[in-house]
């Protein structure tokens, strides 16, 4: 028999990358992952494990990097969420995004908005952080292409671009 409290859907209100988005019939079952992907259409997000452990669905959510998959949809109502599209500058890619470029910190791609997304929250906070920081920081994002000195690359030269120096 079916449950009619797992059908109802429910209208959510997000600021999703500046922009104030209602969303109807949102199902209490649905992921933030599956509303910014599926409703929103912003596949950016990637969705590779569905159970938190590779980081690639991370988004900001008011600031904080946030496992998408994770989060129920409904309990991100009013909150402000920035996800990779929402980091370009006009017509032109984020610091972070550039850095990732130039230091090759990325090899299929799928795990990389992941990595930008928590690289934006760490660099928000701390402008300069150590190596050790950057290494924490980027512990709970998985790469199955093993390209992690690319990545670490990338990080530092992202802090660099955005006005912070590294700080072994």
């Amino acid at each position: 028999m079916d449950n009619p409290a797992t059908k109802a859907g429910t209208t959510l209100r997000l600021i999703i990358n500046g922009k104030e988005i209602t969303i109807a019939d949102v199902k209490p079952f649905m992921t933030l992952a599956e509303v910014i992907r599926d409703r929103l259409g912003l596949i950016g997000t990637k969705v590779a494990c569905d159970e938190g452990a590779c980081g690639s669905c991370t988004v900001l959510v008011d600031n904080v990097p946030t496992l998408s998959c994770m989060v129920l949809a409904v309990t991100a109502e009013g909150k402000k969420i920035t996800t990779i599209e929402g980091l370009k500058c006009g017509k032109h890619l984020h610091p972070i995004q550039e850095a990732f470029i130039e230091k090759r910190g990325f090899a299929c791609g799928y795990c990389t908005p992941g990595f930008i997304m928590t690289t934006k929250a760490l660099l928000d906070e701390n402008p300069n952080p150590t190596d050790d920081m950057i290494q924490q920081a980027l512990a709970g994002n998985i790469c199955r292409c093993a390209i992690y000195e690319h990545i670490l690359d990338a990080a530092r030269a992202a802090a660099d671009k955005m006005g912070g120096e590294k700080n072994v």
